[in-house]
């Protein structure tokens, strides 16, 4: 059992400068777009996670040697590729769902466990598993807990309408489709910029995308894939949970290696609350300069406000003066940092997918635990912004999206600690 906890104390200005690192949601299909190819890959500026970990020994356990060098992923020569993955592997990471595309498309065959990871969600397989029979494919239940998912021939190219932009599903068509047959047309398609990176990769491996960052993505299939070297996107939302650590502590930091246009709407709600946000090619300079005012949202798809923000956004909104509504319309149950929240002192009341929140004057530091990776970040910044010492259990969660966060805060003055 992982007992490793973060302890914080309080009540400091984050100042300084900091670097964000690779996009955790944009080096997972990558990864696994590296299945669709024998030749050697590079991938550059790769974040050190734990989904990143689990995701090269999938890819190891698979058949694709792949080996970690500080920031760099290199992948070799292939092994005869296994079909049948580790339940063990599988039901710690959602993103594992994504080795199918790959797998079909190659050797035409996989069985897999449901996949795991947040527990924010019901978070069904079951629009990929529509995409991949549109593509051809069979699929049979074996059991409560596996499924088989196999073609009896190769892939033929499709229209698939998708109900709902999923950014998973899409990525999975994208991995499945550029082998197939004939052509291929995703309506409805995600538009989110880890989307547009992983079409950039594949089209550097030979194949025929357009329609990258739009709802219809058309895919012209190819008989064979080369390798590749790709240097992976900033996380943007690193990015947004530094910008609201510096709102939160009434701070001034400097965000290196960013991409500001990925960050508009957040951006553009904090200037509206009064932050001075400054950006330029790949920096943003954040200022608190005077109280800010409390801002509505609303979750929604890229270009919309992002539900991974949604939890620290909170936060922020929980310390100012005046009364916040916040919807969440992408997870049923991503509220699960409220309780923690209450904690601190937060005046937090939940209907359904929408809380209502009055703001307070102070945090006070208190023990919690982390519920998912967001709520994780969520409370490392109310832990910041409290009076006192804050513990944090659970935190492996953390550690799934936040490249060694608690030394990043060290450098921007935060009295932080990890210890076990």
């Amino acid at each position: 059992m992982n007992m490793d906890r973060i302890i914080i104390k309080g009540g400091k200005k984050l100042t300084g400068e900091i670097t964000i690192s690779g996009a955790k949601n944009s080096v997972l299909p990558i990864l696994f777009a590296t299945l669709l190819t024998d030749e050697p890959t590079t991938i550059t500026n790769v974040p050190s996670l734990i989904d990143v970990e689990i995701a090269i020994s999938l890819l190891n356990f698979i058949g694709k040697k792949t080996i970690k060098y500080g920031n760099i992923v290199k992948t070799y020569i292939s092994n005869k590729y296994k079909y049948t993955l580790p339940y063990e592997l599988v039901q710690k990471m959602r993103a594992s769902i994504l080795a199918v595309g790959p797998l079909l498309a190659r050797i035409r065959k996989i069985k897999i466990s449901f996949p795991g990871g947040c527990a924010i969600g019901a978070r069904p397989i079951d629009m990929h598993l529509k995409a991949f029979t549109s593509l051809g494919v069979k699929i049979l239940n074996i059991d409560r807990n596996f499924i088989k998912i196999y073609a009896e021939k190769e892939l033929l190219g499709t229209n698939i309408n998708l109900r709902f932009p999923s950014v998973g599903t899409t990525e999975n068509i994208l991995l499945a489709s550029v082998l197939a047959k004939g052509n291929t047309t995703i309506n409805n398609a995600a538009c989110e910029p880890e989307i547009v990176d992983l079409i950039t990769v594949l089209n550097k491996m030979g194949a025929r995308i357009i329609g990258a960052g739009t709802k219809k993505i058309h895919i012209v299939g190819v008989s064979k894939l080369r390798g590749f070297c790709h240097k992976i996107i900033p996380d943007r939302v690193e990015a947004a949970t530094y910008i609201l650590a510096a709102a939160i502590t009434k701070g001034e930091i400097v965000i290196k290696e960013t991409i500001p246009k990925h960050l508009r709407v957040i951006n553009n709600k904090l200037r509206k609350s009064g932050l001075h946000i400054k950006e330029y090619e790949n920096t943003i300079h954040v200022k608190w300069i005077k109280n800010l005012i409390p801002q509505n949202i609303t979750t929604n798809v890229y270009p919309g406000f992002p539900t991974d923000i949604q939890a620290q956004w909170m936060v922020l909104m929980c310390l100012l003066n005046g009364n916040t509504r916040i919807e969440e319309k992408i997870f049923e149950n991503r509220f699960l940092h409220v309780s923690a929240l209450r904690r601190f002192g937060a005046n937090i009341l939940t209907k359904g997918n929408t809380v209502y929140i009055k703001g307070v004057k102070k945090f006070l530091g208190t023990s919690v635990s982390v519920s998912d990776l967001r709520a994780g970040a969520a409370l490392i910044l109310a832990g910041l912004a409290a009076e006192g010492e804050t513990i944090i259990s659970k935190i492996e969660h953390i550690y799934r999206g936040y490249d060694t966060i608690e030394k990043k805060l060290e450098k921007l003055n935060a009295t932080i600690k990890k210890i076990r």
